[in-house]
């Protein structure tokens, strides 16, 4: 019988699909490279057979499978897929003033919303009892809504504190809405500032069904080559979390791609501390990796329109990559097909002929006519301007860093840039997210705020390593080898009594 010994990890891009085999001292063993169609999961059935096709490859010998996917996000983005969903903010009557969704896109607050309600409730910043919580209007809201929502998101003032009055919430819908409807709860998505961590979670709970789906895709896809293998997903912190954690917490998905890319970039180039620029057919994302692992963004985020606060990754993404089309002289949007690049035969002069023309990379089978290479000559011009303001955005720090250039277009990168000492092409970096997943622990993190004295802080530390573990365990660490990895303190400014946040984050091998 075959030792279950191979890791089997697909990413989903936006213009390809890579995946790759490693076996139990993270060789690769296979991998592949292909663009992506139109049909998610024959796509999927496509790289495991180019995955199966080596002989080491056995399905027998594939014990966990790992996806990292732009679905989350690319649903949000089309507006398709989005579950309705009844959102209850609990902290009425003060924050009525700017009520729940009044701030996202109204076509995309049609596509989600089934009803929104605020209600009596909450807490203040230091955990001790606001407004008792209003079930009786909870009830008679959710009795209104029954039969169009099909999930239902919940955030209460101040619940990453005092999480009790979701979890109340949360009896309520179930009871009213029955016990199977996925349920949102703002405090294990978001951290502080209401509204942020509101829009974040209804944005989870209108994801639940493309997490469903994406699941049950890959799933099939794996069945079709007899592979019974445990699934994980790629989250946005460079970590990973298996099946169920993933089905209830789709919205960490939404930057999995740029902190795969990034964690891929660190172990096959040995890079711990530097810049990553992960370049790919039509997009560039430029990071900063802290101890190997992505920086993860300080301030909130907007996600098509919506501003929100949920653990993301630090990342500049920039419009253009190796199949940005090149018009006379410059730069125009849109981008095409690898294939249709002039150096692979086709007709369409790109970001990645110039590359070729430029010589800061040897690629294709057609050589470039002198005409082509007028047509292409200064088209990198503004790749390397936008290349080096990103660069000194997000390192933000006056002394030179290592690059590490990676996707299947990075050789847009110039050898040459301000605050850089030195980049880094790695072998296999064009399946750098891939390698990534493949690599990357299973994670959880905690979010906490405590009132600034001695005997709270040491409770509160304790306590946010333990979530932190727990979340970590529940996302399929190893309970005897994982371990906190990062803890953070920020004294919050203008409180009446001073406080501190602190954010826990734990990670550790899958079992």
């Amino acid at each position: 019988m075959a030792t279950a010994d191979l890791r089997l990890a697909i990413t989903a891009g936006d213009t390809n699909l890579d995946a790759v085999a490693l076996d139990a001292g993270d060789r690769i063993v296979a991998r592949v490279k292909m663009p992506r169609g139109r049909d998610a999961e024959g796509d999927l059935h496509a790289a495991v057979r180019h995955i199966t096709r080596d002989g080491e490859v056995r399905a027998a010998r594939i014990s966990r499978a790992l996806l990292g996917s732009h679905a989350p996000l690319e649903a949000v983005v089309a507006r398709r897929d989005l579950c309705r969903t009844a959102v209850v903010r609990i902290g009425a009557p003060l924050t009525a003033a700017v009520p729940p969704l009044s701030t996202w896109p109204a076509d995309l607050r049609e596509a989600v919303s089934a009803g929104e309600a605020i209600i009596g409730g909450g807490a203040r910043f230091d955990g001790d009892a606001g407004a008792p919580l209003d079930t009786d209007a909870l009830a008679a809201f959710l009795a209104g809504i029954a039969g169009d929502a099909q999930t239902v998101a919940v955030a209460s003032v101040f619940s990453p504190v005092a999480p009790e009055h979701e979890l109340a919430a949360a009896d309520v819908v179930r009871r009213e809405l029955g016990a199977a409807i996925p349920i949102s709860l703002s405090h294990e998505i978001g951290s502080l500032g209401l509204l942020d961590r509101e829009n974040a979670t209804v944005l989870n709970a209108a994801l639940v069904g493309v997490a469903a789906q994406l699941a049950a895709v890959l799933r099939r896809a794996l069945e079709r080559h007899r592979i019974d293998a445990e699934l994980f997903f790629g989250q946005n912190d460079g970590t990973v979390m298996a099946l169920e954690p993933a089905l209830r917490f789709p919205v960490l998905m939404i930057g999995s791609g740029p902190a795969s890319a990034m964690r891929g970039a660190a172990w096959l180039s040995g890079v711990t501390a530097g810049v990553v620029v992960d370049i790919g057919g039509a997009r560039a994302d430029v990071g900063i990796l802290v101890n190997g692992f992505p920086r993860e963004a300080p301030a909130p985020i907007r996600v098509a329109g919506v501003r929100t606060s949920f653990r993301t990754p630090d990342v500049i993404s920039l419009p253009f990559g190796g199949g940005t089309v090149v018009a006379p002289g410059t730069m125009i949007a849109g981008s095409v097909l690898g294939e249709q690049a002039l150096v692979f035969g086709g007709e369409t002069a790109t970001l990645i002929d110039a590359a070729v023309a430029a010589g800061r990379v040897v690629l294709g089978s057609r050589a470039l006519t002198l005409r082509q290479r007028r047509t292409l000559a200064g088209a990198l011009a503004p790749v390397d301007a936008q290349l080096a303001d990103a660069v000194d955005r997000i390192k933000r720090a006056p002394h030179d860093v290592a690059l590490v250039a990676v996707g299947g277009a990075s050789g847009l990168v110039p050898s040459d840039l301000p605050g850089v000492d030195e980049v880094i092409v790695p072998g296999d970096g064009d399946v750098a997210g891939a390698v990534g997943l493949a690599i990357a622990p299973a994670g959880g993190q905690a979010d906490r705020i405590f009132r600034n004295r001695p005997a709270d802080r040491d409770h509160a530390i304790a306590a946010a390593r333990e979530e932190a573990l727990a979340r970590a365990i529940h996302a399929g660490a190893d309970p005897d080898r994982v371990e906190v990895v990062a803890v953070n303190e920020v004294p919050l400014a203008y409180m009446h009594d001073p406080a501190i946040r602190i954010r826990v984050k734990a990670a550790g091998p899958r079992i």
